[in-house]
């Protein structure tokens, strides 16, 4: 089953760059990625602010992640909301990803254009247009898998009703929450209610249970993992009270962000058989940061693991210096993440590594403070969330190594936000 159309990725490359991609220098425009490419660009052919990524940790990350997989028993769904990126999204399936994940309808309508073969969405889909596209897509490409979320019989009575007379039922995952957490049905009996109900359903098909354990955890201390292995306990109840209920050939039981895959790993991986599949959904690692995720990832955290590399760097330059201690950045809110961390300086091209702190944002300034930086300096920063970083750039620049003296443009990465 072809998991992706490499040929519509390929496509990628002969898109013609101009005005509309604000990492393109006006020196590009006209030419193909491709075609810009063959020049041999380097950092200094391009502006700022600018958001790149690192080659050499992409593969790190890649590599690092799938192995960790095969070593741990589970199967790899990334989230591919993270980056938005068909090209990143082909480079997971080819390190041995099973599918992609997604998040919401318009990126399933991506998803679909680059032809992506296996597709989970955590979360429910209730929008019964989408529903029903869903449904001819699944009939027209017998070949083609996919399962949302649902979480109370009300969501099951509203896709019910919006596929009646679809051309293909539509395969669900009962979702388990927590109190205090995100969507979910709060106990292991209102999530049996629900799968019940979904049994009834004649457009729907029971296929797996799922959860997201990321809110109960808010760091990695011990009390964070012992939140997250009562929450998995409850899954793997609801997974003996389902057993005899599921209907689809393979079973996915799948739950696992980018900071508690381990924990995921140690409690769902030994409900893996021949029928069942255990599936984890990080997305964050392929891209990991200097921020958040470097404090919580397992692999970070974890004695003797081999950690991720951040491959997601902003670089902005110094445009005023209006009083003692303070330089303006033209880089804020529309170029790099904050939501988890703001940026943080890591070096001053041409003079070495960065001190001072980055202490607020704007939407098109960073207030960099303590820094020895005269004004032109360009300041590489490393930054925070890659969820929050991919999807303020159509195209992002890949370097073939952030910390080069002189670092060569390799690839153009092209998202769909």
């Amino acid at each position: 089953m072809p998991l992706i159309d490499r040929a519509r990725v390929a496509e990628l490359a002969e898109e013609r760059l101009d005005w509309r991609f604000k990492a393109a220098p006006a020196a590009a425009w006209g030419a193909t990625v491709a075609e810009y490419l063959a020049t041999g660009p380097t950092l200094d052919d391009l502006g700022t602010p600018l958001l790149t990524l690192d080659a050499g940790a992409l593969d790190h990350n890649l590599r690092t992640m799938a192995a960790w997989c095969e070593r741990a028993g589970v199967a790899l769904a990334p989230h591919g909301k993270t980056s938005m990126a068909p090209a990143l999204w082909q480079r997971h399936l080819d390190a041995g990803a099973v599918a992609v994940t997604l998040a919401n309808l318009p990126q399933l309508r991506v998803g679909r254009a680059f032809g992506l073969g296996r597709i989970h969405l955590a979360g429910a889909l209730l929008d019964p247009a989408g529903l029903r596209w869903l449904s001819g897509e699944l009939a027209a490409d017998p070949e083609f898998r996919f399962a949302s979320w649902v979480d109370s019989t009300e969501s099951v009575a509203l896709m019910e009703r919006a596929l009646r007379g679809a051309p293909a039922p539509v395969d669900v995952c009962v979702e388990l929450g927590a109190p205090g957490g995100r969507t979910g049905a709060r106990t292991v009996a209102e999530a049996v209610e629900v799968a019940r109900a979904v049994r009834a359903a004649p457009g729907l098909r029971l296929a797996g249970i799922s959860g997201y354990e990321g809110p109960l955890g808010p760091d990695g201390s011990a009390e964070s993992v012992a939140a997250v292995a009562g929450y998995l306990a409850r899954l793997v109840e609801l997974h003996g009270e389902l057993e005899e209920l599921y209907e689809a050939e393979q079973v996915w039981i799948t739950a696992g962000g980018s900071a508690f895959f381990d924990t995921v790993a140690d409690h769902l991986a030994p409900l893996a058989d021949a029928r069942t599949q255990v599936v984890v959904r990080s997305g964050a690692y392929a891209a990991h940061d200097d921020g958040f995720y470097r404090g919580i990832s397992p692999l970070g955290r974890t004695a003797g693991a081999t950690p991720f590399r951040a491959a997601l760097h902003g670089w902005a330059r110094v445009v005023s210096q209006p009083e003692p201690g303070l330089a303006l950045l033209d880089g804020g809110r529309r170029d790099l993440p904050y939501d988890l961390g703001l940026p943080v300086p890591q070096l001053v091209r041409g003079r070495g590594p960065s001190t001072g702190t980055v202490s607020a944002l704007n939407d098109q300034h960073a207030f960099l403070r303590g820094a020895d930086v005269r004004i032109g300096d360009i300041v590489r920063l490393g930054v925070s969330h890659p969820c929050t970083a991919f999807d303020k750039w159509t195209l992002i620049p890949v370097l073939d190594s952030a910390d080069a003296e002189l670092p060569r443009v390799v690839d153009l990465m092209r998202t769909f936000f």
